[in-house]
């Protein structure tokens, strides 16, 4: 914090009371995984699903923050770091509403993932890694990056002449190579329920 002049205010409704409002244990489900491995796609079709349940959630995805939040930033490494620790805390006040929070975000680096976990009690973190062979995200290249990052037309770019740290123990391993986009969000779902998220 860049001042000393500003006191932690408590609120009179806690976010135990938001969730319990809203019948659910809220949690961020952090999806992580290459350009074009299918985080939004899969982020979205969650986001839908739950949502026809009855459910209380929101999805930040990566794109969309970038056209207002972070939309000073660019993909330097420091950039990475700063945009997901701006979402991480913006996470955070989603959770605090009681809401299921979807974020769907390159997050390359493994420590960032790590504070952003660490920002939240426990549970409340769980990391979904959208595991997609970078040959598979290059045929699909749904935005044409990996090409322009192939002819050196993009710098920085994960997978390619930026690092990506594979998730070693994600709470989920979806492989959207093998299953369609329903299956993998059926899989969450499924999931969230099995650990008492959803009422």
């Amino acid at each position: 914090m860049k001042t000393e002049n500003t006191v932690w205010h408590q609120q009179q409704v806690i976010k135990t009371q938001r969730a319990e409002q809203k019948k659910q244990r809220p949690c961020l489900l952090w999806y992580t995984g290459l350009s074009g491995s299918g985080k939004s796609t899969v982020a979205n079709a969650v986001d839908a699903l739950l949502f026809e349940r009855g459910h209380h959630t929101y999805l930040l995805d990566g794109d969309n923050v970038r056209h207002g939040l972070n939309g000073d930033l660019g993909f330097s490494d420091e950039d990475r770091v700063e945009n997901i620790r701006r979402i991480s805390e913006v996470s955070k006040l989603f959770i605090d509403a009681g809401l299921i929070v979807s974020t769907a975000f390159i997050s390359p680096f493994k420590e960032d993932r790590a504070q952003a976990r660490a920002l939240l009690a426990e549970g409340e973190f769980i990391e979904v890694f959208i595991d997609t062979p970078i040959e598979v995200c290059e045929q699909r290249d749904p935005k044409g990056l990996y090409k322009k990052a192939r002819a050196g037309e993009i710098k920085d770019f994960t997978g390619i002449d930026s690092a990506y740290d594979m998730p070693q123990a994600p709470e989920l391993h979806v492989k959207t190579a093998e299953q369609d986009i329903e299956q993998c969000a059926l899989q969450i779902v499924n999931y969230l329920a099995e650990q008492g998220y959803l009422a």
